[in-house]
């Protein structure tokens, strides 16, 4: 079909500045400099596209609901969008969004308003840098507003951790996108409650190690068969032997081949499915009592040198010490002498007497 650009707005017609084909139900309005979303966007349009523009703002209504009852593909993704209010995309048709490229700084966990929402696809790569925006997106998932999901992309935001039971809510999710992060642990994600995810991608992150209680919930997940580990900083001691294991075991890691270790040096680039038990060191029994035999020795040694130290201190300081000791005993003999004189005057009152009055 051939896009109509219109100069001025028609009713039931193309917005200025944008784009329009009525037998395909799309409107473009693509790096039009646009800084508000045109109000006269025709009823027909399914797919709206408005892209590239300084859009900052999302104000409640910003698309009517009431106007645009069969809009169920909007793309407002490399805009520069701040803030998105309660209500800014309720709409009854919405299937697809992708916000993707926008610097979010406020994300009302009410955008979608009151009631739930037939969102199937929700993009976010690189939107959510600012740690607000996340948990805010955090609890419009947890709300249940979502329950529609199937798809869900978190790539590109630099994300360290995961807010806790984010994606609880989302029984109909099948694709998770979580690439391009600097993610550096799942154990305070729960993945539980996912029975139709099917694709989980974790590639391009900072994963150490895959925990016992992570490997569990994905063995219990029936519908995931596809997840992408490449390109991981896999520390390869003896806290990765339950992820080997997992990993020779299991058919749902793709690329598994191709996974090698980041640290310690003497692993370095050394394949995960090839690594044993005897390359990690981790079954070399540990003798206890030796060990504290070997700290008392060592401890016994260190003591005896600072004995050694100290008398040696002692020795080369001898005649510096005796004076000193006799210039205390002189000292203190002094000091005995003005004790013996004082309790003979305070023995004898005619002595007492005297001492007065010469003091007088």
């Amino acid at each position: 079909p051939v896009l109509l650009g219109c100069g001025s707005a028609q009713p039931g017609g193309c917005p200025a500045l944008c784009e329009c084909s009525e037998p395909a139900k799309t409107v473009k309005c693509v790096n039009r400099n646009l800084t508000a979303v045109p109000p006269d966007l025709p009823p027909y349009v399914r797919s709206l596209f408005i892209t590239g523009n300084p859009l900052t703002h999302l104000p409640a209504g910003a698309f009517p609901a009431q106007r645009l009852p069969d809009l169920a593909s909007l793309n407002l993704s490399g805009n520069h969008l701040r803030t998105v209010e309660a209500g800014a995309l309720a709409l009854p048709a919405l299937r697809q969004l992708d916000l993707s490229g926008n610097a979010l700084a406020s994300f009302s966990p009410q955008a979608f308003g009151e009631g739930g929402s037939p969102l199937e696809e929700l993009a976010l790569r690189g939107a959510l840098r600012d740690h607000g925006v996340l948990l805010s997106v955090a609890a419009l998932l947890q709300s249940g507003t979502l329950r529609n999901l199937s798809r869900l992309e978190l790539a590109d935001n630099g994300l360290l951790l995961l807010p806790a039971g984010m994606f609880t809510a989302l029984p109909a999710l099948r694709q998770l996108d979580l690439s391009n992060n600097s993610l550096v642990g799942l154990r305070n994600v729960s993945f539980q409650g996912l029975g139709q995810l099917q694709s989980l991608n974790l590639s391009d992150n900072s994963l150490g190690v895959l925990w016992n209680s992570t490997l569990a919930q994905f063995r219990s997940l029936p519908a995931l068969r596809h997840i992408i580990l490449g390109h991981n900083t896999w520390v390869c001691d003896c806290a990765i032997e339950d992820l080997v294991a997992w990993l020779k075991e299991s058919d749902q890691v793709e690329g598994k081949e191709a996974l090698t270790c980041a640290s310690p040096d003497k692993m370095l680039g050394k394949v995960l499915l090839k690594i044993n038990s005897s390359d990690l060191n981790c079954s070399v029994p540990i003798d206890v009592p030796s060990q504290l035999q070997t700290s008392y020795v060592f401890l016994g040694i260190v003591l005896a040198l600072i004995g050694a130290i100290f008398l040696l201190v002692l020795y080369l300081n001898r005649k510096g010490i005796k004076k000193w000791m006799h210039n205390i005993r002189d000292a203190c003999r002094d000091h005995m002498e003005g004790y013996h004189y004082r309790y003979e005057i305070n023995a004898d009152p005619r002595l007492t007497n005297l001492s007065s009055n010469s003091d007088v």
